[in-house]
């Protein structure tokens, strides 16, 4: 039983918009289930290191490939909020967008969400959720305190 524990107990295909998603789910070290999804850019290092911490702690996050498929507004919103972060606090700053669109503009929240909306390469990666949680996984060690 114990082995049945800590494989795969459940696959489950979403569909959001065309695309569908991988939605895997784990049992934790307590035997209870652990669902985690990470939002992730495959170009990215810091993003690729945080899944294979992950797995390396026998988590299959859920992917969430934000950049080929953008946040709705309310996924975003939602993050936001379990970040405890306000929008313009979310925004990578070293984005080429950003240089070009929205340096020294000042923004109301709701004008950053739409931005990230229309620019999701504008949201900081990776973010980890876990329930009502989340972490921008930089540095990688802070994804360890989340997934205890």
């Amino acid at each position: 039983m114990k082995i049945l524990n800590q494989k795969i107990e459940r696959h489950l295909r979403m569909k959001r918009g065309t695309k569908k998603r991988e939605v895997v789910t784990q049992s934790g070290q307590e035997g209870r289930n652990v669902r985690v999804e990470v939002w992730h850019k495959k170009t990215c290092s810091k993003s690729c290191e945080v899944i294979t911490v992950l797995k390396k702690k026998k988590i299959e996050p859920e992917v969430f490939l934000y950049s080929e498929t953008p946040p709705t507004e309310k996924q975003l919103r939602d993050v936001l909020k379990k970040l405890g972060m306000k929008a313009e606090e979310l925004i990578r700053k070293k984005e080429k967008i950003y240089h070009e669109k929205f340096e020294g503009k000042k923004m109301t929240e709701e004008k950053w969400i739409k931005a990230m909306l229309k620019y999701p390469i504008l949201i900081e990666r990776p973010i980890i959720i876990k329930g009502n949680k989340a972490i921008i996984g930089r540095p990688t060690e802070l994804i360890l305190e989340l997934i205890k």
